[in-house]
């Protein structure tokens, strides 16, 4: 029996929601358990990250929402590959080392951007791959997808440097802890605000499209699970800048050793940016 399309929005909206929260532990799982087998899970997850780029280009050329769902999954696990080689520290940048204490301004910048370049040229080496295989197909949700995620996580490492209140130290694993020296806590930064309005602004037109009786029932449900994302990523910004439910939510997936505290660089009044 099919569901109705409100029934149809709902169900791909909770399932978006389901996924982020289930998807988000297990890759901090599976980089906890990555320990001890670390390099089966590379393999693992290469293999699954390659298949999925195979789905991504097959989804697009399908309609219906099985495309929809297959190119929204096949770009969820793309991703996930992408941050699991990141948390492990695989790809990460050429430098490992902490920030060096009192190191500000244009300075910081560059010694954070070597800490992660390596990350961040794959993911735009795979957004790019991605549009190759997907231009001018039926079905551009898992490419929207994938650009959602890139768009949310570049904006959310930016403000992160320039400062927030509540830096994600106890999510980093132990291989890129070394990371969390390049943090900087401040009550506001200057991009946030856009930051938010921006995210906002997309849910806002994204939900528009799913609530839109005229659009195929396919186009609505793929607004739909990119308007969770978008809001999911809207939230994430303001955990940032408020005590953050890291351990409610994925307590089950982390270390249950408490994580020492990382150094974190400076606080309210620094003038830095």
């Amino acid at each position: 029996m099919s569901l109705t399309p409100t029934a149809s929005i709902l169900f791909a909206s909770a399932l978006a929601l389901v996924v982020w929260w289930a998807s988000t532990g297990a890759i901090l799982w599976l980089v906890r358990a990555g320990d001890r087998h670390a390099r089966a899970t590379v393999i693992g997850a290469t293999v699954v990250g390659l298949t999925a780029l195979i789905g991504l280009a097959y989804a697009a050329r399908m309609g219906g929402l099985a495309g929809v769902y297959l190119g929204f999954g096949s770009a969820l696990a793309v991703w996930g590959w992408h941050e699991l080689l990141f948390l492990m520290g695989r790809v990460t940048g050429p430098r490992r080392l902490p920030c060096p204490p009192g190191t500000r301004g244009w300075r910081r910048f560059v010694l954070s951007t070597q800490t992660v370049i390596h990350h961040e040229i794959a993911l735009a080496v795979t957004a790019a791959l991605a549009l190759a295989l997907t231009w001018n197909q039926a079905n551009p949700t898992g490419t929207l997808t994938f650009l959602l995620l890139f768009a949310l996580r570049l904006s959310s490492k930016l403000n992160i440097f320039l400062g927030v209140r509540n830096p994600p130290v106890a999510l980093l694993p132990e291989p890129i802890r070394y990371l969390a020296g390049y943090f900087r806590r401040a009550p506001m930064n200057t991009l946030m605000p856009v930051s938010l309005i921006a995210a906002l602004a997309l849910t806002i037109l994204l939900a528009a499209v799913a609530l839109n009786p005229a659009s195929a029932l396919s186009a609505r449900v793929g607004a739909s699970l990119l308007a969770m994302l978008s809001l999911l990523g809207l939230i994430e910004h303001l955990f940032l800048m408020m005590p953050s439910p890291d351990r409610a939510l994925w307590g089950w997936a982390l270390d249950r050793k408490a994580i020492p505290r990382a150094p974190v660089l400076a606080t309210t009044g620094d003038p830095e940016p």
